[in-house]
């Protein structure tokens, strides 16, 4: 499979290049020259299958002859101990339930095959690399469980100081070993910025050999693609065109959403849920693209300005407007709707969500009532509600569950490095520190 960069379609890279390089040299990003589509009597059947065959078969239809199946069967079979429920909570609406893996965010179906073929490669080349990753919340944890104690890989994580939940901090400021935390005076974008410019440092590049781990690294979007692929299975039965709401931030899962399109998953509609943070809703509104500086939000995760993958979600339709608002409706709610979303679903469905889910909720609400039609809505919850729980339990005004797992966190403490959000403090902090 071979890739070009957004930015000079000449630039090509491999699919081991694309992966560690992470971005081209322009500065665009990596994405497929073709879309291979998966096979129809797979489709066909795709009812009986399990979710690891699921993500095999996507997976090596994507790398025949880079990768072998049985090497695509050993990844798949060491990064997913987990699975994507779809569970309805309305006559024609379902919630894909992406919380299920050691992070309890969707966010673990990228990192954790990322992690996989990572060492698949590392293991040929007898290479080391650093991963430097900025997160707005779910990523970093993500991230550092699917690469902790991973052998010749380090991990330097940047958050925004105080724009992260107490649970979320602590997934990633608490493993130690290969899993650095950096706390940034600033924001979402500021540390994605940082990011940006290291791998643009031709000094940071002599010295390590840079990879990301955000869905600018096209390694992540290929496995969220999965789920998509399996939650028409679980519902295929049903007959109806499936309408997707994909809550959004940076957009690498509407891009993987889209991917999984482009190889013949047979979607209708995907539907383009925001927080205030709406560059993307409004661009579908109007043609035109104008980010702006993050929001904060109570769905943090989602607090990004200016999304990275923008550039590959009008890449799928070769970045004609009017061909991206006939696949992907946009829809953008503020914190009271949001809170009003998550009782409304505590209420009428004996169902608990996260912010970011309450986001999807409502976007496919919207979408039935202004579209409307006959289908089957299936809205993706990102994260567990847990991970939120001082959030959630004030807008429910109740106690909720916290998995073991989550809780065992909250008594240890944090190690994090904190930083202004310049990036000649980061080049140092990297070349002298870490």
């Amino acid at each position: 499979m071979k890739f070009y960069s957004t930015k000079t379609e000449s630039v090509k890279a491999s699919l081991e290049e694309a992966i560690f390089n992470s971005l081209p040299k322009d500065n665009g990003l990596y994405m497929p020259e073709s879309f291979p589509k998966i096979s129809e009597d797979f489709l066909a059947d795709i009812e009986n299958r399990s979710f690891k065959e699921i993500a095999v078969e996507v997976a090596n239809t994507l790398f025949e002859g880079e990768i072998t199946r049985s090497e695509l069967e050993n990844m798949i079979d060491t990064a997913y101990d987990f699975n994507a429920p779809v569970v309805q909570i309305a006559p024609d609406d379902y919630v894909l339930e992406l919380f299920h893996g050691p992070s309890m965010a969707f966010k673990d179906f990228g990192a954790r095959f990322m992690a996989a073929i990572m060492s698949y490669f590392l293991l040929r080349s007898d290479k080391k690399i650093k991963i430097l990753v900025a997160t707005s919340g779910d990523t970093g944890g993500a991230v550092a469980q699917g690469f902790y104690k991973v052998p010749g890989i380090d991990i330097t994580i940047l958050y925004p100081s105080g724009k992260v939940s107490d649970i979320q901090e602590k997934q990633l400021t608490t493993l130690g070993h290969n899993v650095t935390a950096i706390e940034v005076d600033g924001t979402f974008d500021d540390c994605q910025k940082l990011v940006k410019e290291a791998f643009l440092d031709d000094e940071l590049k002599n010295k390590f050999n840079l990879a990301s781990a955000n869905s600018i690294n096209i390694a992540r979007l290929i496995p969220q693609s999965f789920y998509f692929f399996s939650a028409y299975a679980q519902l295929k039965n049903l007959g109806k065109p499936l309408v997707f709401s994909v809550p959004s931030g940076n957009f690498g899962n509407l891009s993987a959403g889209l991917l999984a399109y482009k190889m013949g998953l047979p979607v209708h509609h995907f539907i383009a849920a925001t927080n205030l943070n709406n560059a993307v809703p409004r661009y579908l509104a109007s043609g035109s693209y104008e980010p702006s500086p993050s929001i904060e939000t109570i769905s943090n995760a989602m607090d990004v300005g200016n999304p990275s993958n923008f550039v590959r979600l009008t890449r799928f339709f070769n970045d004609d407007w009017e061909s991206v608002t006939k696949k992907i409706y946009g829809a953008y709610f503020d914190d009271d709707q949001t809170r009003k979303a998550m009782r409304e679903a505590r209420t009428n469905a004996n169902y608990v969500m996260c912010p970011h889910t309450a986001t999807a909720y409502l976007g496919l609400k919207e979408f039935r009532e202004k579209v409307g039609g006959d289908f089957t809505g299936i809205f993706l919850s990102t994260a567990h509600p847990a991970k939120f729980i001082d959030l959630v339990e004030e807008t429910l005004g109740e106690k909720i569950e916290i998995p073991q797992r989550l809780e065992s966190l909250l008594d240890i403490e944090k190690v994090s490095i904190k930083m202004k959000a310049d990036f000649l403090s980061f080049k140092n902090l990297l070349l002298s520190e870490l």
